[in-house]
């Protein structure tokens, strides 16, 4: 939501590199670039997250996964995310357990830390029933589960 000359002038005061994206050009700290490579993050997201919702143009983290995860006043429901982009949704079921789909194949060590978040999640939660304001048709679809 920036203008062009801000995000210039931010830019310039950082050290940045240019980096090739698959729809354009996009910047990485300079430092970021030398990271040791680091497992996958696997992230649950509420329903309405900003992460979300803050985007306009959604479809290099959503993907076509936009049916399932917004409901029809365009209210994203629960998310799953991996390393930045959307990879399936979730739901608390009526007996408390969060339960997951993925929407798109992961590998196993990505599948395992998603389980891992749900549970960290569930226990976090524990026992606290809670119905969201705006459904998703995945979310009323595993929270119907059990």
């Amino acid at each position: 939501g920036w203008p062009v000359t801000r995000t210039r002038e931010v830019l310039a005061r950082l050290d940045v590199e240019e980096v090739e994206l698959d729809d354009g050009t996009g910047f990485v700290l300079a430092d970021d670039l030398d990271s040791p490579a680091r497992r996958s993050a696997a992230v649950l997201l509420p329903g309405l997250d900003p992460s979300v919702m803050g985007w306009k143009e959604r479809d290099w983290f959503l993907g076509h996964h936009g049916p399932a995860l917004f409901d029809r006043n365009g209210n994203a429901g629960p998310t799953v995310w991996v390393d930045g982009r959307i990879v399936g949704g979730w739901a608390q079921s009526q007996s408390g357990r969060i339960v997951t789909r993925l929407l798109e194949e992961v590998d196993s060590e990505t599948a395992d830390a998603i389980r891992a978040e749900a549970s960290r999640l569930e226990g976090w939660l524990d026992g606290f029933l809670f119905k969201p304001r705006f459904r998703s048709p995945l979310e009323k679809e595993l929270a119907a589960s059990d």
